[in-house]
């Protein structure tokens, strides 16, 4: 059901061990080719290719695109009390984790009447992608919109797939959750068509539908992700997210029905999915093996699950030791990182590369997914070597202020202008002397 990868007793270059190890095989830029013509058609056309759209790739022409108020104050009306309990618990884990990120303006005085002053500044607009293919994502408005609400942003916009037995508008607990966040615009769209409009924005009958966004967040599909790398630029982006992963290192003392019940909790997402389990304990990969066999089995995603676990990008690595075996999840950078093992903390202060990391047996990614308050939009295929899950610094810019006196530029006016003559733009250092000329 799912491939071994034995390490044991090798010693591997870091370029050997990023080519042995599973990984979703997701080419993006394939995606690219048949996407430019959707970006093209949604800038020149707006509305009317919107809707075009929808009908070929989710089966329903929306006859609202933007979501009308009521239908948004409808949902949450309706909504399940439970469902709804369990959502505003989240929000409040979730604001209060994201009100902690705010960064802090400071400011440096170099000298007396020299001072270079940092603030961080909101950007005007976001738009907040949320999936709706195999499944759909309450908790991803949560994640996008709390992160942007608490770094300050001013202008929201929420956007879903349309949905055909939602009468062509996005899932209803996903409209729900909007309400509950006090989320105002929000619309019908999907896939990279959704990215286009937000970067883009659209117009309806010669009047506006969506102002253009100054940067989209939010995870989706390989078409999602080839839109955003192709709008990058024009707009910022979060990441290209792609397919689910978790990697576990666990050791000896891991419970093996808790590894395999968190390893077929990613591989529901998608038959893309990634789940990997990194071990020094041939004891625990056979244990493991044996529990897989009954859960995947008896989950309702069977099939789904079956196939994600039996791809490439799903594998029990072996390894010599927990040394080697943070060599593996380092050079992996898994979205979601656990660590099951005696002393996982001390392991887990030790990774350099993850997503996010969960320590210890009682804290699953389901968790993460959930209720931790951490965000679960994280990056994925390796891209955890250089980039942050999404949280409220995706939303604000740093701004520098620099103010100088009279008598701070006077006492460096000259090796300023030596610099300028060193560099062969003399200008420049003119510009200084300029304020000193009788």
């Amino acid at each position: 059901m799912i491939s071994r990868t034995d390490l044991r007793g090798r010693t591997l270059s870091r370029r050997e061990l990023l080519a042995a190890l599973p990984r979703a095989e997701v080419d993006v830029e394939a995606a690219s080719a048949s996407v430019a013509p959707i970006l093209e058609d949604v800038r020149q056309r707006g509305a009317e290719a919107l809707r075009e759209l929808a009908e070929r790739f989710d089966g329903v022409r929306p006859e609202h695109l933007r979501v009308p108020a009521e239908a948004i104050a409808a949902a949450v009306e309706v909504l399940d009390p439970q469902v709804r309990e369990a959502l505003e618990e989240t929000i409040r884990r979730v604001r209060t984790v994201h009100a902690a990120q705010r960064p802090e303006d400071f400011t440096v005085e170099l000298a007396t009447g020299a001072r270079v002053r940092q603030r961080w500044i909101p950007v005007r607009r976001v738009g907040l992608y949320v999936p709706g293919g195999l499944a759909v994502y309450p908790s991803s408005v949560v994640m996008n919109v709390v992160a942007a609400q608490e770094a300050g942003v001013g202008s929201l916009a929420v956007t879903s797939p349309p949905q055909k037995d939602n009468g062509g508008l996005p899932d209803p607990v996903v409209l729900a959750t909007c309400a509950l966040l006090g989320v105002e615009e929000v619309f019908a769209v999907g896939g990279a068509q959704a990215v286009a409009m937000l970067a883009f924005g659209a117009d309806e009958d010669g009047e506006v539908l969506c102002e253009p966004v100054d940067v989209v967040t939010g995870p989706g599909n390989v078409f999602v992700a080839a839109a955003k790398r192709l709008v990058r630029g024009v707009v910022g982006i979060d990441a290209e997210a792609g397919p689910t992963e978790i990697a576990i290192l666990a050791d000896a003392t891991a419970d093996p029905e808790h590894v395999a019940a968190d390893l077929v909790s990613q591989a529901e997402h998608d038959p893309l999915a990634a789940s990997v389990l990194v071990t020094d304990s041939l004891e625990l990969a056979d244990a493991v093996d044996r529990a897989l066999v009954e859960r995947v089995g008896s989950t309702k995603h069977s099939q789904r699950v079956r196939e994600a676990l039996a791809g490439p990008q799903s594998a029990i690595v072996l390894v010599d030791d927990m040394e080697q075996g943070l060599a593996v999840v380092d050079a992996y950078a898994a979205e979601h990182l656990e660590i099951q093992t005696a002393g996982a903390a001390a392991l887990a202060d030790r990774v350099s590369a993850a997503g996010a990391i969960f320590v210890g047996p009682f804290s699953p990614v389901s968790l993460g997914d959930y209720m931790a308050g951490s965000n679960h939009v994280l990056p994925t295929g390796g891209c955890a070597h250089f980039a942050s899950g999404l949280g409220v610094h995706s939303f604000v810019k740093a701004v520098q202020v620099i103010e100088y006196e009279r008598e701070a530029l006077a006492e460096i006016a000259e090796r300023i202008v030596t610099f300028a003559n060193a560099e062969d733009l003399p200008a420049h250092g003119e510009a200084v002397r300029a304020r000193f000329e009788a």
